[in-house]
């Protein structure tokens, strides 16, 4: 039994660097563009966030069912856009608004870091509760239950917002991050075509 508990505390513990190391890469990406185009997806209302990420995860579904691929953007640029876009959308719902307002560089990242920390702490919950399964899913699974997510998200937001027993757009937003971290980790473990 102590040896099952050391073996299960050491996945865990990859489990977090390998999830730290896809998570910092996206957040490296955001904050140079961030320098680059300053907060220009301050403008993006909720729907536009969840069309944003449909466009990355149908583009996903149809190369892994087309078997090719004629631009050149990888599945992993994709997975890190899908990161990216999920923590736009938890600032934007605290935020309450889309103004055309443009934060400071050193706003946006602490906000980025305060959201990643929420979104990880999230999944090291769930993680205990599932284990390891995620580490046995296809990558087409992840591609289809973040589409699955955003169909739910659109749903939501036609209800104006409000639903009866499910959890929120915040809650979905987390979920995409969490698979798309995910998929990144496979993608790096050499499991899952990048």
């Amino acid at each position: 039994m102590a040896a099952f508990a050391t073996r299960g505390s050491h996945i865990m513990s990859n489990t977090i660097q390998q999830y730290e190391a896809a998570v910092q890469s996206c957040r490296d990406i955001f904050i140079k563009k961030t320098k680059d185009y300053g907060t220009a997806w301050r403008v993006l209302r909720p729907i536009s966030i969840v069309d944003q990420i449909f466009i990355k995860a149908q583009r996903i579904r149809t190369i892994q069912e087309k078997k090719t691929q004629r631009v050149g953007d990888d599945i992993a640029g994709e997975f890190k856009g899908m990161v990216n876009y999920g923590i736009i959308g938890l600032i934007q719902l605290e935020l309450n608004n889309s103004a055309m307002e443009d934060m400071p560089v050193a706003d946006v990242e602490r906000a980025y870091t305060e959201k990643a920390a929420f979104v990880k702490a999230t999944m090291l919950d769930k993680n205990h509760d599932y284990g390891e399964a995620w580490r046995e899913m296809s990558q087409e699974s992840f591609a289809d239950l973040i589409l699955m997510k955003l169909m739910r998200m659109r749903q939501i937001m036609a209800n104006d917002g409000k639903t009866l027993i499910s959890e929120g757009l915040d809650a979905n937003y987390v979920d995409i991050i969490n698979y798309s971290a995910f998929a990144l980790i496979l993608i790096a473990e050499g499991k899952h075509k990048g």
